[in-house]
């Protein structure tokens, strides 16, 4: 017994279906949120990308996505993420009525002050600059751990209603950050149902900047994904969601979500809009009337933006001034997108010999980085440099990369 339990725990295999069922009596959990594969119907109707019709259902469905992602629930990993969801969740916070925020439960023990939701907003910031700094890998399952055992509860305590919505608000904040975390580790429907849960938390919280940006994340990962006239379409509900509420900064970047994606559709007339409506709207920004966090969005930030986009239209030339202006030298991650778009950029434009050395740059910077999206951008590149012929410019440039995690990460990628 022993031996078979040190297996459970060491996840080379679960329970069988003697075991399973006591062992879900006996946590007072589901088998989805012991992470066990043979989940009953009521966990497999909560794996569908819904969007939660009430403030409790939002709290126990984000709770049980927190514990079923906490303990490796597989089904959970290699879900794909639902363009419905996308589209219902969007209408929905749309039409919504102004929330009436439930009364919290009365019998909980946990007693939620505003120093509490202090204490989340720190971690989760705390979070987010790893996140920044190493990639969305390196500490995914630290954030889902705290936010499962310490904010659980939190949400499930007594509260008075400001409290109630500060709460719900830093949250949702915090579960966009898993979202963003597990979406740089391309686990994609699971980012989606992260995406889901944070948006209908800030509704309850009324809080429409934030749910706003939530909706610009699900615009990147649609375009990521190949979805591009659904990532415009939540890029403009975003902007028409928030608009009494909208600040230029906010603007700005969902104005500049827009473009990547009408990049990508081909549409070079309608992204210079976008963009171009995206610049003009950053000029007038202050930053004193801004959220917080939303204060990484700069000239350097919408230069990023507007490298990819002019890639992605076959304006290579654009494209290099662009990302030569993007370098912000304080977000590695956003540094190393901006180069190797770069780098991608020369290589359009014929200068082989300069997209290599930027890569290189690419590779040294990432080189602590541990994000699936950062391995797909040298992937694709990758798969440009493969067009090309024998070089020796070339060939000292693979034997320089070969050695780089990223890179070699990269060609397993490529050829899976």
């Amino acid at each position: 017994m022993k031996r078979r339990i040190a297996s459970w725990e060491n996840g080379h295999s679960v329970p069988d279906e003697f075991y399973g069922p006591l062992l879900s009596d006996a946590f007072g959990t589901s088998a989805a949120e012991l992470g066990l594969n043979h989940a009953d119907g009521a966990d497999s109707a909560l794996l569908e990308a819904g969007y939660p019709d009430s403030p409790d259902a939002a709290i126990e469905s984000v709770g049980w996505l927190w514990r079923a992602d906490l303990n490796g629930y597989e089904p959970l990993f290699e879900a794909s993420a639902s363009e419905p969801a996308w589209n219902e969740a969007s209408l929905r916070w749309l039409v919504a009525p102004e929330p009436s925020f439930p009364a919290a439960p009365r019998n909980s023990a946990v007693s939620v002050g505003l120093a509490d939701v202090a204490t989340v907003k720190m971690t989760a910031d705390m979070f987010a600059q790893l996140d920044d700094r190493f990639g969305g890998d390196h500490a995914r399952h630290s954030v889902i751990q705290f936010l499962s055992r310490d904010v659980t509860p939190l949400l499930s305590g007594q509260y008075t209603e400001p409290v109630g919505r500060a709460l719900f608000s830093t949250v949702a904040e915090a579960t966009l950050l898993a979202g963003w975390m597990s979406y740089d580790a391309c686990h994609h429907g699971l980012a989606q149902r992260y995406f889901l849960q944070a948006l209908r938390l800030a509704q309850d919280a009324n809080d429409r900047r934030l749910a706003g940006s939530i909706l610009s994340a699900m615009s990147h990962q649609a375009t990521f994904l190949g979805r591009y006239t659904q990532a415009a379409t939540l890029a403009r509900a975003a902007l028409m969601g928030i608009s009494p509420v909208a600040t230029p900064t906010l603007r700005a970047q969902f104005h500049a979500m827009e473009a990547r994606a009408l990049a990508r559709t081909g549409d070079a007339r309608a992204c210079e809009l976008a963009l171009a409506a995206a610049t003009k709207t950053l000029e007038s920004r202050n930053s004193d009337d801004e959220p917080e966090w939303i204060s990484y969005f700069d000239e350097a930030e919408l230069a990023a933006e507007a490298a990819h986009c002019f890639r992605d239209v076959n304006s290579a030339r654009q494209a290099v001034a662009h990302a030569s202006n993007a370098m912000s030298g304080s977000h590695v991650r956003s540094d190393f997108f901006a180069t190797m778009v770069l780098a991608d950029a020369h290589l359009r434009a014929g200068d082989l010999e300069e997209a290599c050395r930027v890569a290189l740059d690419a590779l040294d910077l990432g080189e602590q980085l541990k994000s699936a999206r950062c391995v797909s951008y040298l992937a694709e590149f990758q798969q440009h440099l493969a067009t090309i012929g024998p070089t020796a410019v070339l060939r000292d440039f693979y034997e320089q990369a070969a050695d780089q995690r990223l890179w070699d990460a990269a060609a397993r990628l490529s050829t899976a």
